[in-house]
């Protein structure tokens, strides 16, 4: 039945052209702008191309999976729910195929963000298992993320509303390692950017990548997507029945 939800969400994102050109050009774009405007004037100790690909790795995740929470709330808003729950589907299957959704566009733009960084100068210096490592962990951060994104889509009313968790997510992937190191930023920043999910979880898809060791930010990335993962979901299926109670 999740497999059913899932073709159904990926059939509706791609209807939904202007979302779905925004979600796969956007990462592209800050990166290309990042590498070719700004890269010159930041140091990082080695090319800006090399330190800023996994970061823009995660502000695609967090961008790709922001939309989970449009179309939860679209699908509220629209009606669709309570056909679903005439034909005894459940609310953890609907959400589910939601997240299965996220996690496919997902890939997707991963793969063309990665394409057009290796075709600008990026050269990762990964083991095949350092690459599955990195897939894996990506994936792990992008299921945690589009729970998240279901719980908020549920909480709001509208789904110009639930477009606003987006920009949220983004903000952390800013205030975070992806695209200077954090030890430039200002003193008072160090704290919330050291102990937030996104930059554990940037550090290590930058050391598996580049071949330099993930081993002291491996477990913390995986305890925070874990920890969001479990949470979202208890939160979400909470939000539900308050949302679908009659």
């Amino acid at each position: 039945m999740i497999s059913i939800m899932s073709g159904r969400c990926v059939r509706l994102a791609s209807r939904q052209t202007d979302s779905l050109i925004t979600s796969l050009t956007l990462p592209v774009m800050l990166m290309v702008t990042f590498v070719y405007l700004f890269g010159g004037a930041i140091e990082t100790g080695t090319r800006y191309i090399t330190y800023v690909v996994p970061g823009v790795l995660i502000l695609c995740a967090v961008t790709g999976s922001g939309n989970t929470a449009v179309t939860v709330s679209q699908d509220l808003k629209g009606g669709i729910i309570d056909r679903f729950r005439s034909m005894d589907v459940g609310g953890f299957t609907i959400l589910a195929g939601h997240v299965a959704a996220s996690v496919a566009r997902n890939l997707v733009s991963s793969v063309l963000v990665m394409a057009v960084a290796i075709g600008i100068g990026f050269r990762p210096h990964a083991s095949v298992l350092a690459w599955l490592a990195a897939v894996a962990v990506l994936l792990l951060f992008v299921i945690a993320i589009s729970w998240l994104s279901a719980a908020f889509g549920l909480l709001v009313t509208s789904p110009d509303a639930a477009g606003g968790i987006t920009f949220a997510l983004m903000f952390l992937s800013y205030a975070s390692s992806a695209f200077v190191p954090v030890r430039t930023m200002p003193w008072w920043l160090h704290g919330f950017a050291y102990h937030q999910p996104t930059t554990p979880v940037i550090e290590t898809l930058r050391g598996l990548l580049l071949g330099t060791g993930a081993s002291s930010h491996v477990a913390l990335a995986i305890a925070w997507c874990a920890g969001l993962t479990a949470g979202s979901v208890l939160l979400s299926s909470l939000l539900w029945r308050r949302r679908t109670a009659s």
